[in-house]
């Protein structure tokens, strides 16, 4: 694992940002066809006194802004008293693809597989070895920023490598119902700078090309939330009504072509053998039910109705105590922040009731692949080939 070469987080091209001080800086990552530099902006504040330097980046995946909200968000946030250490803030890191409405850079390399990067590599491997060198390379914690991949949506979950002792607190600390255990995919930022040293959290949420106000928010409070445990900030955190440790996914996947009919929505609870979408031809005739294969949680699903036989449909978590979360949700009330996500994210996709005869079938497990397992899940997880986060 190639290690960090620390930096002092205070001093930015040679000059200290003094405490009680924020500043705006760049980093320059690579030149255009004409010449001329092309940065990356970066929020620097420092609290009055000593304590830890955490980063929180967006927009690795030019397309996924809503973290580049959650970032904007706290900039302009005017109650955010930092009291120690030091936030860096980086609403952009993968600036070509943001300029391009791209998840890629300009050569189709995705940023977030070539950490921790090189000097003499291609321009993501160069861009990313800035940013390890620049903000990892400064940094004592790290929280990163993300979205389902396009067409898709996600409910609000961290991941993160639960055997390290430090990626665990920001994961349980950062508030989230939903916590999944895992390392990430190789090169990632988060595999990299966790192995490093600094150890990261990824948050995802929400959709590509959208800045959502009940995932900025969710994502708002979970920052506060770590720097609250951090000592860096003293306003109390916001508990979450509960959390669950996900060490089990599977993406059930359609077996025929067809328009599509929801009968969950993300973050919804749904029973082994219960119908979670049906798949009929474009005269609503020839359905085919698809039904959760254990109890779960929908932790993200499609939003494109149509579909063909292996295309992925519905990210469920396995989870165990379902009567417990049952109750817990049903007393929440409808200004709760989970109430509002939900409702926020359903808008994205039409949730309809089963038919009778759905919901009397047994049915049968949208595919054949095998359930993925324990702590190892993230090697082969559907981050890596599905949501292609990271």
């Amino acid at each position: 694992m190639k290690k960090r070469k620390r930096k002092p987080s205070s001093i930015w091209d040679g000059e200290e940002v003094l405490p009680g001080e924020s500043r705006r800086v760049q980093l320059n990552v690579s030149e255009s066809y004409s010449g001329v530099n092309i940065p990356i902006p970066v929020y620097v504040r420092r609290g009055l006194r000593d304590g830890p330097t955490i980063f929180v980046t967006a927009a690795l995946h030019g397309d996924e802004i809503n973290g580049t909200g959650v970032v904007r968000e706290l900039i302009r946030d005017g109650t955010l008293n930092l009291t120690a250490g030091v936030l860096i803030l980086v609403p952009v890191v993968n600036v070509f693809g943001f300029d391009r409405h791209m998840r890629y850079l300009p050569d189709r390399r995705d940023l977030n597989r070539c950490f921790p990067g090189s000097e003499r590599g291609s321009l993501a491997s160069r861009t990313a070895r800035v940013i390890f060198e620049e903000i990892i390379g400064r940094s004592d914690f790290g929280i990163d920023l993300h979205t389902a991949a396009a067409r898709r949506t996600n409910f609000p979950n961290v991941r993160a490598d639960f055997r390290n002792a430090g990626a665990k607190r920001l994961a349980e600390s950062f508030g989230c119902e939903l916590m999944m255990v895992g390392r990430g995919p190789d090169r990632s930022l988060r595999r990299e700078a966790t192995g490093a040293g600094c150890p990261v959290l990824l948050f995802e949420a929400g959709e590509i090309w959208k800045v959502e106000p009940s995932i900025v928010a969710a994502a708002v409070r979970g920052v506060k939330n770590v720097l609250f445990e951090l000592k860096m900030i003293d306003e109390p955190p916001v508990e979450p009504p509960y959390q669950l440790l996900i060490e089990r996914t599977k993406w059930i996947r359609a077996e025929r072509g067809g328009f599509l009919e929801f009968h969950v929505g993300p973050g919804d609870i749904v029973l082994r053998g219960k119908p979670i979408a049906t798949i009929s031809d474009l005269l609503g005739e020839d359905s085919h039910s698809l039904v959760a294969p254990f109890d779960g949680v929908v932790i993200g699903m499609t939003t494109l109705p149509a579909t063909s036989p292996g295309e992925p449909v519905v990210h469920l978590g396995e989870i165990e105590k379902m009567k417990r979360i049952e109750r817990i949700r049903n007393k929440l009330p409808e200004s709760h922040p989970h109430e509002r996500v939900t409702a926020d994210l359903a808008s994205s996709v039409m949730v309809t009731e089963p038919s009778v005869e759905e919901a009397e079938q047994d049915g049968e497990s949208a595919s054949t692949d095998q359930p993925i397992d324990g702590a190892a899940t993230q090697e082969a997880l559907s981050e890596d080939n599905d949501s292609r986060t990271g």
